[in-house]
């Protein structure tokens, strides 16, 4: 006679850490609501246990600011300042781009090769001597492919399963010969559209750097009570007000502080040359509006738990592929714009054009606080540590010192920061295993 048989305990499914995901409804929470010591003691709470964000970012780039002040005479100056902002905008561009992906878990290697095939389309298209095509046409081409080409890479990705590491490698590699097949071996054309030169070569006038502070400020606080009215709808507890105040205060105190240096003459001759570089404000509100999607979207949620856990993210209904879809075509989007910003700085473009921007994007976004594994890591942060980089970059030029000193130096921080990456993980509880 058999024994009578036992059922088995059913198997638990993933789980997905949430804690850092907005609210449903779209509101927006912090894991620990309440006044300025609570949250202030949240915050230590989060840094103790591993999630540090870009805090890592912000004191690299508070000391090398010092170090290079020190070290340079010309570091600390209203030209340099403006410089710095220009020479690192086609990077936090790149690095916003790849953000959408790595939060997935994902990556994608031809973004900088997709920029320069966007790009080599538009000055094709555009050149007076050539099809002499409207640039704002030719313009618009070069993005569509670029939406093409994310489309390409996640229908391969996210529908065939194919890695994106070999997808995007392929395309990187596929993609120099297509510039080559576009532009032509040793082929160079010039950036001639003044509209387009204008982004990283003119500035608005003074009084237009105020104003975009001003706005800064109004999208700030109408975003900071819309949030709150969420909440309150959904009957979720807000943060104190005195924290929308204080965010206020930083973004003003910052803000002008900025806007106040760039508004100085830095022109060496008899032409004044002042006034917050163009391409300022374009990233600003592309930042801004990345954010948005990310923070209070429900693409954006479904988004950090795909890169959480992205089969208990399918179990629980999340459609896995078109969010991955819409991802990689969102990455392509951005870095054709990168593109734009680094041939509106150059000039020109070449069948060069991008082979060598999408590491040091990558560079950029996990020197922030973006984390590897995915899941974890905000547009901010990628932005920041582009800034990191070019920091680094910018005062090694000033002193100096050889390209080699700035590989070097580079790949260094970048070691560092996966390995902050890495440990914070495991302390928080992670794995450092894709599941």
């Amino acid at each position: 006679m058999s024994s009578p048989r036992v059922p088995e305990a059913p198997v638990p499914a993933p789980t997905v850490d949430t804690s850092h995901l907005p609210a449903q409804g779209g509101a927006i929470g912090s894991g620990m609501e309440g006044g300025v010591v609570d949250q202030t003691k949240a915050y230590l709470l989060r840094v103790r246990s591993g999630e540090m964000g870009a805090l890592p970012a912000v004191a690299g780039f508070i000391v090398l600011s010092i170090l290079f002040t020190a070290l340079s005479q010309y570091f600390l100056t209203e030209r340099n300042f403006a410089n710095l902002l220009t020479q690192a905008a086609p990077q936090v561009m790149l690095a916003m781009a790849l953000v959408f992906v790595i939060l997935l878990g994902e990556i994608d290697l031809s973004a900088g090769t997709t920029s320069g095939v966007a790009m080599g389309l538009f000055v094709v298209l555009s050149d007076p001597g050539g099809i002499n095509m409207n640039w704002i046409l030719a313009l618009l081409i070069a993005v569509v492919a670029g939406v093409a080409i994310g489309m390409f890479i996640g229908f391969f990705v996210a529908r065939v399963g194919i890695p994106s590491f070999v997808v995007t490698l392929g395309l990187f590699l596929g993609f120099q010969g297509l510039e080559l097949l576009i532009i032509g071996t040793g082929g160079l054309y010039r950036v001639t559209q003044p509209e387009v030169l204008a982004i990283q070569n003119n500035n608005l006038p003074t009084w237009g750097g105020w104003v975009m502070l001003a706005v800064m400020l109004l999208i700030s606080f109408g975003t900071a009570m819309l949030d709150r009215r969420r909440r309150a709808r959904a009957g979720v507890p807000n943060r104190t007000i005195v924290l929308v105040w204080a965010k206020l205060a930083v973004i003003l105190i910052i803000g002008g502080v900025v806007v106040y240096l760039l508004n100085q003459n830095r022109g060496t001759g008899f032409l004044a040359v002042a006034g917050v570089p163009i391409v300022v404000p374009i990233t600003l509100v592309i930042l801004w509006a990345g954010t948005f999607l990310l923070d209070r979207t429900r693409y954006g949620r479904y988004l950090y738990a795909i890169g959480g856990n992205a089969e208990a993210a399918r179990r629980a209904g999340i459609k896995v592929i078109g969010i991955k879809w819409a991802a990689f075509a969102i990455c392509s989007t951005l870095a054709v714009l990168s593109g734009l910003f680094s041939a509106s700085k150059v000039g020109s473009v070449d069948a060069s054009f991008g082979h060598d921007t999408v590491l040091s994007g990558v560079a950029a976004a996990v020197v922030g606080g973006v984390s590897l594994f995915g899941g974890r890591g905000r547009l901010i942060h990628a932005a920041i540590g582009a800034l990191v980089i070019a920091v680094i970059t910018n005062g090694l030029g000033l002193l100096n010192l050889g390209g080699g000193i700035n590989l070097l130096v580079t790949g260094g921080v970048l070691i560092l920061a996966a390995t902050v990456d890495a440990v914070s993980r495991v302390r928080g509880g992670g794995s450092l295993i894709r599941r």
